[in-house]
């Protein structure tokens, strides 16, 4: 199994649609060449920022080889592969073409609200059907059920291609006794932009970002600082970008980084159903705190 360096900032890719709801690869091939540019360090792709639960497979399939193919091997790439159907992730993983992708990032599986032990036994039989990388994500809040440390902590330990986990758990705590207790090859990653300085300072190597897509010059300066001790000139950007953390999900996700890329001009303000644009006060409170900050006039 070939490693993947996860150190540093990860972007979750958001799927710009046209106005007729239609993917508008234009403007993926340009925010993928401005990530690049400006210090993203690795993509993760088809995660649950780029709504991928309403997009179709012919979609899915069409967006994950564009991106390998403009990318081009330039940065590591991350597929999202996960749900609450084990067999269905199972066959995907025994018979889909994973060319250009160097990891699984496979979430808790969602509504069903499985044990402990079916947690288990669900990335048990993801881990044994790809010689792929594995990172498990959890992220209670979406999920409606939280992986425990004391579980993460056992897959880490049980299986060699479970090399990482996104916490989104929100649970400071909880993240901390995993750095605390896990393998020296295992990596904890932030999945919350707004406590990824703190959740460095003990112990993480990077974050795969949400905001990134509109600032990936500036967070992931903010990610390397902290990764090298200097915290003080990380903390400072990391406030420059509170007041915008909280905006960003206020009208959920990726509704937040959307009006936020249409205000800077990259893509056009649409989703797809049961998501809908932010409300005119949060796309304005928006543009405001861009003004401030000297990204648009």
């Amino acid at each position: 199994m070939a490693r993947i360096n996860l150190s540093g900032m990860g972007v979750a890719l958001i799927t710009p649609f046209r106005s007729d709801e239609s993917v508008d690869f234009s403007a993926l091939s340009r925010l993928i060449e401005y990530q690049i540019q400006n210090g993203t360090d690795y993509f993760v792709v088809l995660g649950t920022t780029a709504e991928t639960p309403t997009l179709s497979e012919e979609e899915k399939t069409a967006i994950k080889s564009f991106v390998v193919e403009r990318v081009n091997g330039r940065v590591p790439l991350v597929l999202g592969l996960g749900g609450n159907n084990t067999r269905g992730i199972v066959s995907h993983l025994e018979h889909d073409d994973f060319t250009g992708i160097d990891a699984i990032l496979s979430v808790v599986p969602y509504y069903n609200k499985p044990s402990q032990e079916g947690m288990y036994q669900h990335y048990k039989a993801i881990a044994g059907s790809t010689r792929l990388p594995v990172i498990l994500y959890n992220v209670p809040g979406r999920t409606g059920v939280n992986m425990t440390a004391e579980t993460t902590l056992r897959l880490a330990r049980d299986f060699d291609n479970i090399i990482a986990i996104k916490e989104a758990s929100g649970n400071i705590t909880q993240m901390d006794e995993i750095i605390k207790n896990k393998p020296s090859d295992f990596d904890v990653i932030s999945g919350d932009d707004g406590i990824t300085f703190p959740l460095i300072t003990l112990g993480a190597v990077g974050v795969i970002s949400v905001i990134g897509n509109a600032f990936p010059k500036e967070f992931s300066k903010m990610v390397r600082l902290a990764l090298n001790g200097d915290f003080a000139n990380s903390l400072l950007i990391h406030h420059k970008f509170t007041e915008l953390f909280s905006l960003l999900f206020v009208d959920g996700n990726p509704a937040g980084v959307k009006c936020l890329l249409n205000a800077m001009g990259y893509i056009e303000n649409q989703l797809r159903l049961p998501l809908v644009p932010t409300r005119i006060t949060t796309y304005e409170k928006i543009r405001t705190v861009l003004q401030s900050l000297h990204y648009i006039p």
